[in-house]
């Protein structure tokens, strides 16, 4: 195969699969990770994909573009009930706090939450609470401040006021793209500034993020990759990138 042959082929691939690693281009194709980085380095040039640390992704993922709830809900819906069920793993026990970001894979953990477990419950997430409004178990406290229509999620200062005087047990965090060397990031600067807040209040920090979002990198970075208890995400995420995690020191389980 060609040079010219090769790139194309892997523009194409990394537009299907939305992203995909250096060292798994260089086994697919028989080359070295030297010549994959080349060759990323002239589809970038192009403007065909986007070079990001350890692979690639497409030339639309480095965006400040925001999907809404409702189309986010409809994508990767097996994914993210499968990384919902999993998560539940790392609730607190009866008596603790969880902190709820705002998402819709956060929303399916508020949905499947045992109806035995007593639990002081905090969110910034008008359609988490509401599903959470119905569990008798639950002492919940819903954070104020401006709702954004297309995430449904507080934000603003007086979100970021009540956030700052909590102390949780667990949160179950969302992110738009997740990196090693970036960190979490995602494209409004409300939104991770309130992220930023839940973060630095919480005792254990649990991501739950369908594997399409890992490996890209967004507009406003809210935290750093160390400060990421647990990764649970799905079955998608090439080897590569799961022994990058954990070697940061994240749990990393896929659903």
């Amino acid at each position: 195969m060609y040079a010219e042959e090769r790139q194309q082929a892997i523009a194409t691939l990394v537009g299907h699969r939305g992203r995909i690693a250096v060292a798994e281009l260089a086994e697919l194709y028989g080359v070295t990770t030297e010549t994959v980085r080349r060759d990323l380095a002239v589809l970038d040039r192009m403007g065909l994909v986007r070079r990001v640390h350890g692979g690639a992704v497409p030339a639309a993922a480095l965006t400040a573009i925001e999907l809404g709830t409702t189309e986010r809900e409809h994508s990767q819906t097996a994914e993210k009930e499968r990384i919902a069920k999993a998560a539940l793993d790392y609730l607190p026990p009866t008596g603790g706090s969880v902190l709820f970001d705002a998402g819709t894979t956060t929303a399916r953990i508020a949905a499947l939450l045992p109806a035995d477990r007593d639990l002081v419950a905090v969110t910034n997430s008008i359609p988490i609470a509401a599903r959470l409004g119905a569990h008798t178990g639950m002492q919940l406290h819903l954070l104020g401040g401006r709702v954004r229509g297309v995430t449904q999620a507080a934000v603003g200062p007086e979100t970021l006021r009540m956030i700052a005087d909590l102390r949780v047990d667990t949160l179950f965090l969302g992110t738009n793209a997740l990196t090693t060397a970036h960190g979490l990031s995602t494209p409004d600067f409300d939104e991770a500034a309130v992220k930023r807040a839940m973060v630095a209040g919480a005792h254990r920090v649990v991501v739950v993020a369908d594997s399409t979002k890992i490996g890209r990198e967004d507009f406003v970075r809210f935290a750093s990759i160390d400060e990421v208890d647990v990764l649970v995400t799905d079955s998608g995420l090439p080897s590569s990138v799961h022994s990058e995690l954990e070697q940061c020191g994240i749990e990393v389980v896929a659903a």
